[in-house]
């Protein structure tokens, strides 16, 4: 597994590539980086079309699935689309449909309450990695590192 680190002493953020995602940690609180981010994504043009809270979805059924783990402290996912660059990546490959909507996880952990992480999936070589900048774009706007 591949990760970067960069620091950021303002933000105390620092990117992490992992396999399949890319991650951003920041002591930014969850409702400021959520806020960060619908903030990015509107700027960018573009419109949230569903955000699941599965942070909540998943300790509201703890119980129910004998568990006891606390899996976050908050977890939130923002859905989306570009219109735009989805018919551009779509006509280079008509199988990349798959990728679409777009998302961008926010996360606390409980182990971890003081750090928030903003994060989303990479994508494969070719016309998909400009999606991919595009997400890179907003989660780096969304915690002030662009």
């Amino acid at each position: 597994m591949k990760k970067l680190l960069i620091s950021c002493a303002l933000l105390l953020a620092t990117p992490a590539i992992a396999q399949d995602m890319i991650t951003y940690d920041t002591s930014d609180s969850f409702d400021d980086v959520v806020f960060g981010l619908e903030s990015a994504i509107l700027d960018a043009g573009l419109v949230v079309d569903h955000i699941s809270h599965t942070g909540d979805m998943l300790e509201r059924t703890r119980d129910a699935t004998g568990s006891d783990v606390v899996l976050f402290e908050h977890a939130d996912i923002y859905s989306f689309c570009s219109a735009t660059l989805s018919r551009e990546v779509m006509e280079a490959d008509p199988m990349n449909v798959v990728f679409c909507p777009y998302d961008i996880f926010v996360i606390v952990r409980p182990e971890t309450p003081d750090t928030t992480t903003i994060g989303f999936r990479t994508y494969p070589d070719g016309a998909m990695k400009k999606i991919e900048a595009l997400l890179d774009g907003i989660a780096r706007t969304a915690i002030g590192l662009d």
